[in-house]
This record gives C-alpha cells, sequence and structure tokens, in this order.
C-alpha cells in the first residue's frame, strides 16, 4: 500500500473526539475509583486547563484511604450515593485556571459526565459557553435545565448514563 492510499483511509478526529480522547487521559490520574473523572477546558482549538477528581491537596485520596460516602435524597424522593472525599474534574480545572490567571470565558469545557449542579454553576460563572459530556450522568437532569436557562450549549458523545456502583 502507497503513503498517498493509507493518507486518505485515515479518519483524523474531529476537534471534539481530540479534546474528549485528552480528557480520557487526564482521567486516568484521578484518585477516586467511583468513577475516574477528567476535564479539559479548551477555546479556539487549544487547550487552556485540565483538571481531575482527587482530594485536595495535602490530604488523603479514596485509593489511599477509601470513599467518604454520603447519601442524598433528591427532591422527588430519590436517594443517590456520592463520594464527598473528591473536588470534581471540572472544580480542579476552574481552580487551576484561576491559579494560572487563565480566563475560560467563551470556552469549551469537555467532561466524562455531565457535570454536578455545583460544577454547573461554576462552569457557568466563569463564561463556559459550551460543555461536551461522554455520557448523562443518573443526577444531572438539574444541570441541564440550569444550562438551557442561561444559554450554555450541551452534547453528549452517547445518549447513555454512567453507571458505576454504590451510585
Amino acid at each position: 500500500m502507497t503513503e498517498e492510499l493509507s493518507t486518505q483511509h485515515y479518519a483524523r478526529p474531529t476537534w471534539d473526539e481530540y479534546f474528549m480522547e485528552v480528557c480520557r487521559a487526564v482521567a486516568k490520574r484521578a484518585t477516586c475509583d467511583r468513577g475516574r473523572v477528567g476535564s479539559v477546558i479548551a477555546r479556539d482549538k487549544h487547550i487552556l486547563v485540565t483538571g481531575y477528581a482527587g482530594a485536595p491537596k495535602g490530604m488523603p485520596h479514596c485509593d489511599e484511604i477509601g470513599h467518604q460516602m454520603k447519601t442524598v435524597t433528591h427532591e422527588d424522593g430519590h436517594q443517590s450515593q456520592h463520594c464527598m472525599r473528591t473536588a470534581h474534574a471540572e472544580q480542579n480545572a476552574i481552580v487551576q485556571a484561576a491559579n494560572l490567571g487563565i480566563s475560560i470565558e467563551g470556552a469549551t469545557c469537555y467532561c466524562r459526565m455531565t457535570p454536578c449542579a455545583a460544577c454547573a454553576k461554576m462552569l457557568i460563572n466563569g463564561g463556559i459557553k459550551r460543555v461536551v459530556c461522554e455520557k448523562r450522568y443518573h443526577t444531572g437532569s438539574e444541570t441541564e435545565d440550569m444550562f438551557r436557562q442561561v444559554g450554555v450549549e450541551l452534547d453528549y458523545f452517547e445518549d447513555k448514563i454512567e453507571n458505576y456502583a454504590n451510585q
């Protein structure tokens, strides 16, 4: 096969696919095995910052001492389990941007699943205009409503709900 022919068959990833693949690599640094999550914030086809789920600096990680679980009762009465030891990937990306003096105004956030309501508020206030998720999160409808209200575009790679143990 000639080099010209092999080049013709190569499908270069879209920008969304590229940044999501980087997000998956960043997630490998996460220290909570309930959902190894990463986040990439990009603007104008350039990565601004990344973040992954993990305990605050200097504190022990879930992978070291276990999870700090909390049961949340939702307005409709159903309950879900959440690990409270870690800062979320989106939060850590936003903090990294603040620490480095990088504006995320007008950027896109790539993440593994729908951000939680707290992360969504931070993304909105940070000026994020678009969020791209690999999958939906089981409690993501509040976030979807907030993004819709303020005009943050929300796209999913897959229309599946992320499932893991002890949800």
